[in-house]
């Protein structure tokens, strides 16, 4: 954030804090190391509001759970903002010297009245209060976030809500304040900070800076594109018109991932060309031309993981790859050979030394030095840097040295996917703590925590629709249906319906999904979708294989 993909803290940071807004997040069973140090937090006094349409695992830990309808997000910041304002509360100061725009802000807020937020939320107007009041009069406070904010069609505009909620009060670039965007999976923030991204360069460089592309230009010995690329909705709609037409998978799972999940596979069938690199064959690897088998970057390869906290650790080879699996960078190094443009067979620690000649966040970032301190914080700019606990600390500076942080308004819109008398359920969708993802590097274990996979809603609508648990129903989208068993979970609300993601083989929750998709991230609204529940039959044997794993507290 501004204009640097990392969380501003560091998880050391949460143990201490005094507020901690946990907003659109299941930690506890999506990122149960980071929700280790956020519980030293509560146990040392931290006052936790959950922020999130279900009553998750995470949210029993909570002072104060807010229950607000799926895709409200922006309703409810602008409603906290607008508090604040109202009641004096703004660290005018932090304001005045430090960002730019508040008054468009603060004009873009004032109809979000306590009223008006509580009925489009559908949260009392005094807990939208309380919680205003005390994130703004806290001397430490963190708002952190993840997939049920970013997994909306207004992906972005829900981050920037919050990032102005932190400019509002200064709760940014000072230790224990800040704002701490959870990476959903493994070393995805070492994705992006290496250049995995549509329009940066390594180390967050924007591809359209004529002087971070030549840096790379002189390396490499070749051009640099000028214009971002694709992200991968774009990349389906260009598959779509026949713009790509081949395509080179490396440790991803589209073909059950994405939204519209049966959509994505016509996409991917009706490809000229496709190769698969991964440790597993998956979906996708089945509908490939070329499977190269992968080494398993965890206990296979040399390499770094990056963790959401910035730090960067190394990874060591404990085991050979089996059969004709390779490391991944030996494969790619192989096919650039193929294709004549061959660079050799560098070793990891050559490339990342490579990374750091280029990479100004990561230039003190010696594999010695890592190993020496268990890992390093970018930015981390030379051999005697420590790394960096917190970011934009700079924005306390007199004079600023920087460019001010902008605020920016954000106008409220509802999910896309709209409720109506064929579609009266809004079914969110989500992960839990044994399983991962698609199920590609989980379901092949068992766990005493798994359930199988089941639609899960309130009481009362299990009730209105004559079913009880166990029960087999048919769920219904726009898009399309699947069978399921029915679940009650006793903490959801009337009309919001549950179903974890983790086993698209036994039931594709994907081909529900919308793929309607934010403009400015590319992510698809995976969180709100319109759903109606048909029954189908009693089915009392399943039962017994049905528990409430949403309710244990453990």
């Amino acid at each position: 954030m501004f204009g640097v993909g990392g969380g501003t803290c560091s998880y050391e940071e949460i143990e201490t804090t005094d507020v901690i807004l946990l907003w659109g997040s299941n930690a506890r069973e999506a990122h149960p190391i980071f929700f280790h140090h956020l519980m030293k937090g509560v146990r040392s006094g931290a006052r936790l509001y959950a922020i999130d349409p279900r009553h998750t695992t995470s949210a029993m830990w909570a002072d104060v759970w807010l229950g607000l309808e799926v895709g409200s997000d922006i309703a409810l910041a602008n409603t906290v903002a607008r508090e604040i304002i109202a009641s004096g509360l703004q660290h005018e100061e932090f304001i005045r010297h430090s960002t730019t725009g508040f008054e468009a802000y603060a004009e873009s807020v004032e109809p979000w009245t306590l009223q008006r937020g509580a009925e489009v939320t559908g949260l009392p107007p005094e807990v939208i209060r309380r919680m205003a009041h005390d994130y703004a009069t806290a001397e430490q406070a963190q708002i952190c976030w993840t997939l049920g904010i970013t997994e909306h069609h207004n992906a972005t505009d829900n981050v920037l809500a919050l990032i102005n909620l932190a400019l509002l009060t200064g709760h940014v670039g000072r230790y224990g304040s800040g704002l701490v965007p959870i990476r959903g999976q493994n070393n995805v923030q070492g994705g992006g900070d290496m250049g995995a991204l549509p329009n940066r360069l390594p180390g967050f460089q924007e591809i359209e800076d004529p002087v971070s592309r030549g840096k790379f230009e002189a390396i490499w010995g070749r051009s640099v594109p000028d214009r971002p690329g694709k992200h991968l909705s774009l990349m389906l709609e260009a598959m779509e018109h026949g713009e790509i037409t081949a395509l080179y998978v490396i440790g991803e799972n589209p073909a059950q991932s994405e939204a519209r999940s049966d959509h994505a596979r016509h996409l991917l069938r009706g490809l000229d060309f496709m190769v698969v690199q991964d440790i597993f064959m998956t979906r996708t690897a089945e509908l490939a031309d070329v499977v190269l088998p992968a080494a398993a970057g965890w206990a296979e390869t040399d390499g770094t993981v990056t963790s959401s906290e910035r730090r960067v650790q190394r990874v060591r080879k404990a085991l050979d790859p089996p059969g004709d699996a390779r490391d991944d960078l030996h494969i790619i190094s192989a096919l650039a050979e193929r294709m004549g443009r061959g660079w050799g067979y560098p070793t990891a620690e050559e490339v990342w030394d490579e990374l750091r000649s280029l990479s100004p966040n990561h230039t003190g970032m010696s594999y010695r030095r890592l190993a020496e301190a268990g890992g390093l914080q970018w930015p981390c700019t030379d051999e005697d840097d420590p790394g960096t606990l917190f970011l934009h600390g700079d924005l306390w500076d007199d004079p600023l040295p920087r460019d001010p942080a902008p605020f920016f308004p954000t106008p409220w819109a509802p999910p896309v996917d709209e409720l109506s008398e064929d579609y009266p359920i809004r079914l969110t969708t989500g992960r839990r703590l044994d399983s991962y993802n698609t199920g590609v590097q989980s379901g092949g274990y068992s766990s005493p925590l798994r359930t199988s996979v089941a639609v899960e809603v309130a009481p009362a609508d299990a009730a209105a629709l004559g079913v009880a648990e166990g029960d087999l129903v048919r769920v219904v989208s726009r898009r399309g249906s699947v069978e399921a068993p029915l679940m009650i979970d006793r903490s959801l609300r009337r009309g919001l319906a549950f179903m974890a993601v983790h086993d698209p083989d036994a039931v594709d929750v994907n081909l529900l999904t919308i793929d309607a998709w934010d403009p400015k991230s590319g992510t698809a609204e995976f969180k709100a979708t319109a759903v109606r529940i048909d029954p189908l039959r009693k089915d009392a044997g399943r039962r017994s294989e049905l528990r409430p794993v949403a309710n244990y507290r453990a």
